[in-house]
């Protein structure tokens, strides 16, 4: 018998082929094609990335028209392109902004948890690209500084703030994944306490309570009355966010590389199979529920998600998210670009207008189809 999950999957993927087996070029039809090259998709990177860097300014190294978490996903999404492409050319830019973008918050500390963990993820991604070391210990620095947080309230878990009044998913994944992120990048001792602590936070986080019966993420945690020093703390019930499911599968993916726990690689496939079957419209594309007006943070999540679904496949290649990734790709690009390849944040159109953050999180969704591998479609069924 298959799980339920694995059903979910099956019946995806039969779904977005269905009538479309015979099609043999890119041609935006309602299924991706499988066999199309990954240099197409690599050529529509480079066009949404010249046109994301019209945004950028050297003064700050950061982003105009959006903000300072935003940026460092932009940071990263260039990094990932750069990967993908073999490109130097960015090189400099990455330099930039560690040094200019520390004029904003030195050592990219700030208030909130959150923006710590993007930006500790992007000097990561910076260091694979590179192997420049002052990336890396930049990441251990910015984690130093998230781990102070963690306490008893809630069972554990690090606070969304430095106010200590929410303890949140996006936190608490982000946490998750840099220090699974950093165990695959350091040795010895050091690789240790940091295989330790992202263990302790997916052993929190699973039992938690912030995954609901659907198989998705909520947003955070309440706080009930205290039992002595003890809070009893439950799932919120908001907004199961596409970045909520999307980040913890960038952690569960490195951390099962770190520890080899043959229990992630099911959790991270439960979480994947319920949004993109769950978080999606009839034609498989996937949407926040903010759409067409997510403001200044929610136009970036589904970018995120399809980063690290990519991720997540590259650990443990599924052709159910693939398809899904491929689709997703052809479809905003079809749908949702504007003038000078603008992308906006309703990849299932129409183009309303475009800005770095929307830019990113398209660009996100192109370079995670480019990544992917080149699979004859009508096989593997």
């Amino acid at each position: 018998m298959f799980p339920p999950t694995r059903i979910l999957s099956l019946l995806f993927v039969l779904g977005l082929l269905q009538g479309c087996a015979t099609s043999r070029t890119r041609n935006r039809q309602s299924a991706p094609d499988l066999s199309a090259p990954a240099a197409a998709y690599l050529q529509e990177s480079t066009d949404a990335v010249r046109t994301l860097q019209t945004w950028y300014t050297p003064e700050t190294g950061l982003y105009r028209t959006t903000g300072w978490w935003n940026s460092a996903n932009a940071i990263t999404a260039l990094v990932d392109y750069a990967q993908l492409s073999k490109s130097k050319q960015y090189n400099p830019t990455f330099a930039n902004t560690f040094t200019a973008a520390q004029k904003t918050n030195p050592g990219f500390l700030n208030k909130f948890y959150d923006d710590e963990g993007w930006w500790a993820l992007t000097w990561i991604d910076a260091y694979d690209l590179t192997r420049d070391r002052e990336y890396l210990s930049m990441a251990e620095s910015i984690f130093a500084d998230m781990s102070a947080s963690w306490d008893d309230t809630c069972g554990g878990g690090i606070w969304w703030s430095k106010d200590k009044n929410y303890k949140n998913a996006i936190a608490n994944e982000l946490f998750l994944s840099v220090a699974a992120h950093l165990a695959n990048r350091t040795s010895g001792s050091v690789r240790r306490r940091y295989i330790d602590w992202g263990n302790k936070e997916w052993k929190w986080f699973h039992a938690s309570g912030m995954i609901n019966g659907r198989g998705l993420i909520n947003d955070g945690l309440d706080r009930g009355p205290a039992q002595g020093t003890v809070h009893a703390c439950t799932n919120n019930g908001r907004t199961t966010w596409t970045y909520n499911q999307g980040v913890v599968l960038g952690g569960l993916a490195e951390l099962s590389a770190a520890n080899h726990d043959p229990a992630l690689p099911a959790a991270a496939e439960q979480i994947a199979t319920a949004a993109i079957t769950q978080l999606v419209d009839k034609n498989g594309i996937l949407h926040d529920p903010c759409e067409p007006k997510c403001g200044d943070d929610g136009v970036q999540f589904k970018g995120i998600f399809v980063r690290n679904l990519a991720l997540l496949d590259r650990r443990q290649p599924d052709r159910t998210y693939e398809i899904f990734i491929k689709k997703n790709a052809d479809t905003l690009w079809r749908d949702a670009q504007g003038p000078d390849f603008q992308l906006a944040e309703r990849w299932s159109g129409p183009f309303e207008s475009g800005n770095a953050a929307s830019q990113t999180s398209g660009i996100d969704a192109l370079v995670g189809a480019a990544s992917l591998p080149t699979r004859d479609k009508t096989k593997g069924l």
